[in-house]
Protein backbone atom coordinates (compact mmCIF):
# COMPACT_ATOMS: atom_id res chain seq x y z
CA UNK A 1 0.00 0.00 0.00
CA UNK A 2 1.41 3.36 -1.05
CA UNK A 3 0.18 5.32 2.03
CA UNK A 4 1.66 2.73 4.40
CA UNK A 5 5.02 3.03 2.65
CA UNK A 6 4.90 6.84 2.86
CA UNK A 7 4.10 6.77 6.57
CA UNK A 8 6.97 4.38 7.31
CA UNK A 9 9.31 6.49 5.18
CA UNK A 10 8.23 9.70 6.96
CA UNK A 11 8.84 8.09 10.35
CA UNK A 12 12.39 7.19 9.36
CA UNK A 13 13.06 10.69 8.00
CA UNK A 14 11.57 12.39 11.04
CA UNK A 15 13.54 10.29 13.50
CA UNK A 16 16.77 11.04 11.63
CA UNK A 17 16.07 14.79 11.59
CA UNK A 18 15.14 14.76 15.26
CA UNK A 19 18.38 13.04 16.09
CA UNK A 20 20.30 15.59 14.03
CA UNK A 21 18.63 18.64 15.62
CA UNK A 22 21.22 20.37 17.82
CA UNK A 23 19.13 23.18 19.30
CA UNK A 24 15.58 23.72 20.49
CA UNK A 25 14.67 26.03 17.61
CA UNK A 26 15.62 23.42 15.00
CA UNK A 27 13.79 20.72 16.94
CA UNK A 28 10.60 22.76 17.01
CA UNK A 29 10.91 23.28 13.25
CA UNK A 30 11.06 19.47 12.77
CA UNK A 31 7.94 19.06 14.96
CA UNK A 32 5.95 21.50 12.85
CA UNK A 33 7.26 19.97 9.63
CA UNK A 34 5.97 16.49 10.49
CA UNK A 35 3.22 16.86 13.11
CA UNK A 36 1.87 20.32 12.44
CA UNK A 37 -1.57 21.02 10.95
CA UNK A 38 0.05 21.32 7.55
CA UNK A 39 2.78 18.78 8.29
CA UNK A 40 3.83 15.79 6.21
CA UNK A 41 1.89 13.19 8.25
CA UNK A 42 -1.33 15.18 7.89
CA UNK A 43 -0.83 15.57 4.16
CA UNK A 44 -0.41 11.79 3.72
CA UNK A 45 -3.51 10.99 5.78
CA UNK A 46 -5.67 13.17 3.56
CA UNK A 47 -5.30 10.43 0.95
CA UNK A 48 -7.16 7.94 3.21
CA UNK A 49 -10.46 9.01 1.63
CA UNK A 50 -9.43 7.15 -1.50
CA UNK A 51 -8.67 3.89 0.32
CA UNK A 52 -10.88 0.84 0.48
CA UNK A 53 -12.98 1.00 3.71
CA UNK A 54 -11.35 -2.18 4.92
CA UNK A 55 -7.87 -0.61 4.70
CA UNK A 56 -8.66 2.60 6.55
CA UNK A 57 -8.50 1.14 10.11
CA UNK A 58 -5.13 -0.43 9.37
CA UNK A 59 -3.66 2.83 8.01
CA UNK A 60 -5.25 4.84 10.86
CA UNK A 61 -3.64 2.59 13.45
CA UNK A 62 -0.29 2.83 11.64
CA UNK A 63 -0.56 6.64 11.52
CA UNK A 64 -1.07 6.73 15.30
CA UNK A 65 1.98 4.51 15.83
CA UNK A 66 4.08 6.79 13.58
CA UNK A 67 2.84 9.95 15.36
CA UNK A 68 3.55 8.46 18.80
CA UNK A 69 7.05 7.39 17.74
CA UNK A 70 7.87 10.83 16.36
CA UNK A 71 6.42 12.60 19.42
CA UNK A 72 8.36 10.34 21.79
CA UNK A 73 11.57 11.06 19.89
CA UNK A 74 10.80 14.81 20.01
CA UNK A 75 10.22 14.72 23.77
CA UNK A 76 13.38 12.78 24.42
CA UNK A 77 15.51 15.05 22.22
CA UNK A 78 13.97 18.18 23.78
CA UNK A 79 14.85 16.95 27.26
CA UNK A 80 18.40 16.22 26.11
CA UNK A 81 18.81 19.66 24.49
CA UNK A 82 17.37 21.50 27.50
CA UNK A 83 19.77 19.70 29.82
CA UNK A 84 22.66 20.58 27.52
CA UNK A 85 21.55 24.24 27.41
CA UNK A 86 21.54 24.38 31.20
CA UNK A 87 24.96 22.76 31.36
CA UNK A 88 26.39 25.26 28.86
CA UNK A 89 24.83 28.19 30.70
CA UNK A 90 26.38 27.02 33.97
CA UNK A 91 29.77 26.76 32.31
CA UNK A 92 29.55 30.18 30.67
CA UNK A 93 27.95 32.00 33.61
CA UNK A 94 30.01 30.53 36.40
CA UNK A 95 30.71 33.06 39.15
CA UNK A 96 34.04 32.95 40.86
CA UNK A 97 33.01 33.54 44.46
CA UNK A 98 36.64 34.15 45.40
CA UNK A 99 36.76 37.37 43.35
CA UNK A 100 36.34 40.62 45.34
CA UNK A 101 32.87 42.15 45.10
CA UNK A 102 32.07 45.52 43.60
CA UNK A 103 32.62 48.39 45.99
CA UNK A 104 29.30 49.65 47.33
CA UNK A 105 28.97 53.40 47.63
CA UNK A 106 28.93 54.41 51.27
CA UNK A 107 26.22 56.76 52.45
CA UNK A 108 26.83 59.64 54.81
CA UNK A 109 25.03 62.14 56.97
CA UNK A 110 23.45 65.18 55.36
CA UNK A 111 25.51 68.37 55.74
CA UNK A 112 22.87 69.82 58.11
CA UNK A 113 22.97 66.67 60.23
CA UNK A 114 26.75 66.98 60.38
CA UNK A 115 26.52 70.60 61.55
CA UNK A 116 23.84 69.79 64.15
CA UNK A 117 25.81 66.84 65.51
CA UNK A 118 28.95 68.97 65.66
CA UNK A 119 27.09 71.62 67.69
CA UNK A 120 25.45 69.01 69.94
CA UNK A 121 28.81 67.32 70.58
CA UNK A 122 30.35 70.68 71.47
CA UNK A 123 27.70 71.47 74.06
CA UNK A 124 27.72 67.96 75.47
CA UNK A 125 31.43 68.39 76.23
CA UNK A 126 30.34 71.47 78.23
CA UNK A 127 27.91 69.42 80.31
CA UNK A 128 24.68 70.06 78.40
CA UNK A 129 21.92 67.51 77.81
CA UNK A 130 20.41 67.09 74.32
CA UNK A 131 16.61 67.02 74.71
CA UNK A 132 14.04 66.75 71.91
CA UNK A 133 10.31 67.39 71.92
CA UNK A 134 7.16 67.24 69.76
CA UNK A 135 6.93 69.18 66.49
CA UNK A 136 3.14 69.40 66.81
CA UNK A 137 2.83 71.61 69.86
CA UNK A 138 0.29 73.32 72.10
CA UNK A 139 -0.15 77.09 71.81
CA UNK A 140 0.42 77.29 75.57
CA UNK A 141 3.96 75.88 75.37
CA UNK A 142 4.90 77.50 72.07
CA UNK A 143 3.79 81.03 72.95
CA UNK A 144 2.25 81.66 76.38
CA UNK A 145 4.96 79.85 78.35
CA UNK A 146 7.50 81.90 76.37
CA UNK A 147 5.94 85.16 77.67
CA UNK A 148 3.79 85.63 74.56
CA UNK A 149 0.14 85.81 75.68
CA UNK A 150 -2.73 85.67 73.18
CA UNK A 151 -2.76 89.41 72.46
CA UNK A 152 1.02 89.92 72.41
CA UNK A 153 2.11 91.86 69.28
CA UNK A 154 5.35 89.86 69.03
CA UNK A 155 3.31 86.85 67.89
CA UNK A 156 3.19 88.59 64.50
CA UNK A 157 6.96 88.07 64.25
CA UNK A 158 6.37 84.34 63.80
CA UNK A 159 3.87 83.45 61.07
CA UNK A 160 2.44 80.20 62.39
CA UNK A 161 0.90 77.07 60.89
CA UNK A 162 -2.16 76.46 63.10
CA UNK A 163 -3.86 73.06 63.14
CA UNK A 164 -6.57 74.18 65.59
CA UNK A 165 -6.88 77.30 67.73
CA UNK A 166 -4.74 75.62 70.41
CA UNK A 167 -2.53 73.25 68.37
CA UNK A 168 0.15 74.28 65.89
CA UNK A 169 3.44 73.34 64.25
CA UNK A 170 6.06 74.73 66.59
CA UNK A 171 7.74 77.94 65.45
CA UNK A 172 10.85 77.38 67.58
CA UNK A 173 12.23 74.67 69.88
CA UNK A 174 11.64 76.80 73.00
CA UNK A 175 8.59 74.70 74.02
CA UNK A 176 11.03 71.86 74.77
CA UNK A 177 12.69 74.15 77.31
CA UNK A 178 9.36 74.91 79.00
CA UNK A 179 8.48 71.24 79.22
CA UNK A 180 11.93 70.45 80.65
CA UNK A 181 11.79 73.25 83.22
CA UNK A 182 8.48 71.84 84.48
CA UNK A 183 10.14 68.50 85.24
CA UNK A 184 13.65 69.47 86.33
CA UNK A 185 14.61 68.91 89.96
CA UNK A 186 16.96 71.79 90.88
CA UNK A 187 17.88 70.09 94.16
CA UNK A 188 19.96 67.73 91.99
CA UNK A 189 21.80 70.47 90.13
CA UNK A 190 21.43 73.17 87.49
CA UNK A 191 19.59 72.72 84.20
CA UNK A 192 21.85 72.79 81.12
CA UNK A 193 20.28 71.70 77.86
CA UNK A 194 20.17 72.17 74.10
CA UNK A 195 17.04 71.35 72.10
CA UNK A 196 17.60 70.65 68.38
CA UNK A 197 14.89 69.96 65.81
CA UNK A 198 12.71 71.09 62.93
CA UNK A 199 10.56 74.20 63.22
CA UNK A 200 7.91 75.66 60.89
CA UNK A 201 6.95 79.17 59.85
CA UNK A 202 4.87 80.56 57.02
CA UNK A 203 7.84 82.01 55.15
CA UNK A 204 8.10 82.28 51.40
CA UNK A 205 10.72 79.93 49.96
CA UNK A 206 13.62 81.94 48.58
CA UNK A 207 17.42 81.91 48.76
CA UNK A 208 17.49 82.72 52.50
CA UNK A 209 14.11 81.52 53.85
CA UNK A 210 12.20 78.26 54.07
CA UNK A 211 8.86 77.26 55.60
CA UNK A 212 10.66 74.40 57.38
CA UNK A 213 14.11 74.73 58.87
CA UNK A 214 16.16 73.55 61.84
CA UNK A 215 16.93 75.25 65.12
CA UNK A 216 19.09 74.55 68.14
CA UNK A 217 18.26 76.39 71.34
CA UNK A 218 20.24 76.33 74.55
CA UNK A 219 19.19 76.95 78.12
CA UNK A 220 21.05 77.19 81.42
CA UNK A 221 19.27 77.80 84.76
CA UNK A 222 21.04 77.85 88.08
CA UNK A 223 21.80 80.20 90.94
CA UNK A 224 23.79 83.35 90.11
CA UNK A 225 23.87 82.89 86.33
CA UNK A 226 24.80 86.12 84.57
CA UNK A 227 25.22 87.64 81.12
CA UNK A 228 28.94 87.04 81.50
CA UNK A 229 28.23 83.28 81.55
CA UNK A 230 26.28 83.61 78.30
CA UNK A 231 29.07 85.56 76.64
CA UNK A 232 31.73 83.11 77.79
CA UNK A 233 29.72 80.12 76.57
CA UNK A 234 29.08 81.62 73.14
CA UNK A 235 32.71 82.73 72.85
CA UNK A 236 33.77 79.08 73.23
CA UNK A 237 31.08 78.06 70.72
CA UNK A 238 32.28 80.57 68.08
CA UNK A 239 35.94 79.61 68.41
CA UNK A 240 35.26 75.88 68.24
CA UNK A 241 32.93 76.15 65.25
CA UNK A 242 34.50 78.95 63.20
CA UNK A 243 38.14 79.04 64.31
CA UNK A 244 40.30 79.94 67.29
CA UNK A 245 40.84 83.52 66.02
CA UNK A 246 37.15 84.41 66.11
CA UNK A 247 35.78 87.05 68.46
CA UNK A 248 32.16 87.77 69.35
CA UNK A 249 30.21 90.89 70.19
CA UNK A 250 26.81 91.37 71.78
CA UNK A 251 24.30 93.95 70.49
CA UNK A 252 21.08 94.95 72.30
CA UNK A 253 17.94 93.38 70.84
CA UNK A 254 14.46 92.26 71.84
CA UNK A 255 12.97 88.81 72.42
CA UNK A 256 9.84 88.36 74.57
CA UNK A 257 11.30 85.45 76.54
CA UNK A 258 14.63 87.05 77.48
CA UNK A 259 15.48 90.28 79.29
CA UNK A 260 17.95 91.73 78.53
CA UNK A 261 18.16 90.34 74.97
CA UNK A 262 21.11 90.44 72.58
CA UNK A 263 22.12 89.58 69.03
CA UNK A 264 25.49 87.84 68.87
CA UNK A 265 27.93 88.55 66.03
CA UNK A 266 31.13 86.69 65.22
CA UNK A 267 34.12 88.33 63.58
CA UNK A 268 34.19 87.50 59.88
CA UNK A 269 36.09 84.29 59.24
CA UNK A 270 36.79 85.23 55.63
CA UNK A 271 38.38 88.65 56.08
CA UNK A 272 39.28 88.43 59.79
CA UNK A 273 37.22 91.51 60.56
CA UNK A 274 38.70 93.74 57.87
CA UNK A 275 35.50 93.89 55.81
CA UNK A 276 34.43 91.87 52.76
CA UNK A 277 31.38 90.81 50.75
CA UNK A 278 30.52 88.01 53.24
CA UNK A 279 30.23 90.38 56.22
CA UNK A 280 28.93 93.25 54.05
CA UNK A 281 32.12 95.15 54.85
CA UNK A 282 31.28 95.41 58.56
CA UNK A 283 33.79 92.84 59.81
CA UNK A 284 31.01 91.04 61.74
CA UNK A 285 28.43 88.33 60.94
CA UNK A 286 25.26 87.78 62.96
CA UNK A 287 24.99 84.14 64.01
CA UNK A 288 22.41 83.87 66.81
CA UNK A 289 20.25 85.55 69.42
CA UNK A 290 20.06 85.14 73.16
CA UNK A 291 19.72 86.79 76.53
CA UNK A 292 18.83 86.28 80.16
CA UNK A 293 15.69 84.19 80.70
CA UNK A 294 12.76 86.50 81.49
CA UNK A 295 11.59 86.14 85.12
CA UNK A 296 8.03 85.55 83.89
CA UNK A 297 9.20 82.45 82.00
CA UNK A 298 10.86 81.10 85.13
CA UNK A 299 7.85 81.80 87.35
CA UNK A 300 5.43 80.10 84.91
CA UNK A 301 7.48 76.92 85.39
CA UNK A 302 7.34 77.25 89.16
CA UNK A 303 10.97 78.41 89.43
CA UNK A 304 11.75 81.10 92.01
CA UNK A 305 13.16 83.96 89.91
CA UNK A 306 14.55 85.65 93.02
CA UNK A 307 16.81 82.66 93.59
CA UNK A 308 17.42 81.28 90.12
CA UNK A 309 18.41 82.95 86.88
CA UNK A 310 19.39 81.67 83.50
CA UNK A 311 20.40 82.42 79.95
CA UNK A 312 19.03 81.13 76.66
CA UNK A 313 20.18 81.30 73.05
CA UNK A 314 19.01 80.07 69.68
CA UNK A 315 20.70 79.51 66.34
CA UNK A 316 19.85 78.11 62.93
CA UNK A 317 22.07 75.26 61.67
CA UNK A 318 21.23 76.23 58.07
CA UNK A 319 22.64 79.70 58.66
CA UNK A 320 25.72 78.29 60.36
CA UNK A 321 26.31 75.89 57.46
CA UNK A 322 25.78 78.65 54.88
CA UNK A 323 28.33 80.85 56.63
CA UNK A 324 30.82 78.09 57.34
CA UNK A 325 30.81 76.67 53.80
CA UNK A 326 29.96 79.77 51.75
CA UNK A 327 26.58 78.44 50.55
CA UNK A 328 24.48 81.15 48.93
CA UNK A 329 21.04 79.48 48.72
CA UNK A 330 19.26 77.66 51.57
CA UNK A 331 17.27 75.62 49.05
CA UNK A 332 20.38 73.62 48.17
CA UNK A 333 19.99 71.78 51.50
CA UNK A 334 16.59 70.33 50.53
CA UNK A 335 16.91 69.54 46.81
CA UNK A 336 18.83 66.25 47.31
CA UNK A 337 21.31 67.06 44.55
CA UNK A 338 24.19 64.62 45.08
CA UNK A 339 26.58 66.97 43.26
CA UNK A 340 26.00 69.43 46.10
CA UNK A 341 25.78 66.97 49.00
CA UNK A 342 28.90 65.00 48.02
CA UNK A 343 31.02 68.10 48.65
CA UNK A 344 30.56 67.50 52.38
CA UNK A 345 32.12 64.07 52.81
CA UNK A 346 32.52 62.84 56.35
CA UNK A 347 36.19 62.31 57.13
CA UNK A 348 36.91 58.72 58.18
Amino acid sequence: MEIKTKLESLQTEALNEIQAANDLKTLDHVRVLYLGKKGSITEVLRGMKDLDPTERPVIGALANVVRDAIQAALDEQKETLEAEAIRQALLEETIDVTLPGKKVAKGQSHVLTQIMEEIEDLFMTMGYQVIEGPEVEEDNYNFERMNLPKDHPARDMQDTFYITDEVLLRTHTSPVQARTMDKHDFSKGPLKMVSPGKVYRRDSDDATHSHQFNQIEGLVIAEEVSMADLKGTLNVFAKKLFGADREIRLRPSYFPFTEPSVEIDVSCFKCGGQGCNVCKHTGWIEILGGGMVHPNVLEMSGIDSSRYSGFAFGLGPERVAMLKYGIDDIRHFYQNDLRFLNQFKVKE
